[in-house]
């Protein structure tokens, strides 16, 4: 007779073994890509985007950005993150809906944060 409980034991958990599963070449699955929304003064915000991957060229797809969302932005270098899309006012839903159209991000490595 065999034990039906030894077969499910659980097992410890690797922290790190998430990480190395993603580590794939695929467009868009390495890691999220976050999309804040920073307040300033008053009514005044800002949206951020960051982690899209380094291959991209950052000031073109600001340069569509800025076209399509009729608003400014600039990129900044930023010490940890690396590179972040800054743009005016909140445009979280339509830099998503964006990075997904133009094919750099898939709908589900997308984390919208904020208020």
């Amino acid at each position: 007779m065999v034990d039906i409980e030894a077969h499910h034991l659980p097992t410890a958990f690797d922290p790190f073994g998430e990480a190395e599963a993603k580590e794939s070449g695929a467009p868009g699955t390495k890691e999220n890509v976050h999309i804040r929304i920073q307040q300033r003064n008053g009514k005044k915000s800002v949206t951020t985007v960051q982690g899209l991957r380094k291959e991209y060229s950052y000031d073109k797809i600001l340069k569509d950005l800025k076209k399509e969302l009729c608003c400014n932005g600039n990129v900044v270098q930023d010490k940890e993150v690396g590179k972040v899309i800054q743009l005016q006012g909140d445009q979280r839903k339509n830099v998503s809906q964006f990075l997904v159209n133009a094919g750099l991000v898939k709908k589900d490595r997308i984390k919208i944060h904020g208020f």
